[in-house]
């Protein structure tokens, strides 16, 4: 797929400090990439550099092929830009608000009452239409703000923080709005220090610690590059000698790295195996057990959280 959006050693510095350093990240046409990193890690500085709203010391940017440097104006036209914070209409209704945004962006009025309909429906504000922008909960206003920065059918969505504050229910809504924007041909790029939220939804992932970007791809790429092999769980029912017996038909066999036996009061006799073979090699395994006449209760594939690889790959920041 084709870059919509790169950076290549963008630097932004405020006196003695640096808020970003050499920073070269690149987003995929059609992405849900998840900008994930401690507060005060450079994420907002990089997307204000991206939106053209902040110069850059050093480095370039580009969105489209277009430079934030040279070629502002047509960034601008591509991008939609969400920020952390909703700005203070009292006097506007959420259709006013979403016309006054509208006209902001040239587009014509016999098309705006059609958009702005459309905008409502898309983020499920429709019965909300005459209400006051300042009445509405803070969930329905981070709707209400995603709906202003699709006003001008931009192809990259860049959401600073998007679900920063909301209850449980609201950062629900607004990840399954995420993705439907994504289904609709949107490149979605947004800042988090929420690990659910970016586990959830991306495809793609960054992670920034210190104004440098550590680790970017798929996670299904990190996970394997940080833990090369898979740690298999065997369950068995509750027979005597089963663990003995099943480590003895494990131990030894291609692709087997290391046998763990788990024997608590708690649950079921367990065996950790940690494998480096593929898929294949995994259900020959499980055939092996079976076919040895072991009482195999479940038998599943320990997963790695996005917790484990943020954590490995940064110097331990914390996300709170």
């Amino acid at each position: 797929m084709s870059l919509i959006l790169e950076t290549r050693d963008l630097a932004k510095t405020y006196g003695q400090f640096q808020a970003v350093k050499g920073m070269s990240l690149q987003v995929e046409q059609g992405a849900i990439y998840g900008f994930v990193g401690p507060n005060g890690a450079g994420k907002t500085t990089t997307m204000r550099i991206i939106t053209t709203l902040l110069e850059p010391t050093s480095g370039e940017a580009y969105v489209g092929g277009h430079s934030v440097r040279s070629a502002p104006d047509d960034v601008r036209r591509l991008i939609g830009y969400m920020p952390d914070f909703f700005g203070v209409y009292d006097d506007m209704t959420v259709w006013e608000y979403l016309d006054f945004f509208a006209a902001c962006y040239k587009v014509p009025d016999v098309q705006r009452r059609r958009l702005i309909d459309d905008l409502l429906e898309l983020v499920d504000l429709g019965h909300k239409r005459d209400v006051q922008v300042d009445t509405l909960s803070r969930g329905m206003k981070q709707r209400l703000c995603l709906a202003r920065t699709l006003a001008h059918d931009p192809q990259v969505l860049i959401l600073d923080e998007p679900a920063s504050g909301l209850d449980p229910r609201a950062r629900v809504e607004i990840r399954e709005l995420l993705v439907e924007l994504s289904r609709m041909g949107k490149t979605v790029f947004f800042s988090t220090h929420i690990l659910a939220d970016v586990a959830e939804i991306c495809t793609h992932i960054g992670i920034v610690e210190g104004g440098r970007l550590v680790a970017q791809g798929s996670m299904t790429d990190m996970q394997r590059q940080l833990r090369p092999h898979r740690t298999l769980r065997v369950q068995f029912l509750a027979l005597q000698d089963v663990l003995t017996r099943a480590q003895s038909v494990v131990f030894g066999r291609e692709g087997v790295l290391a046998v763990r036996p788990i024997d608590d009061d708690e649950g079921p006799p367990t065996l950790e195996v940690d494998f480096g073979g593929d898929a294949a090699g995994v259900s020959s395994l499980l055939s092996l057990l079976v076919a040895q006449k072991l009482p195999v209760l479940h038998f599943s594939e320990t997963r790695q959280e996005l917790e484990d690889v943020f954590m490995q790959i940064t110097n331990g920041a914390r996300t709170s």
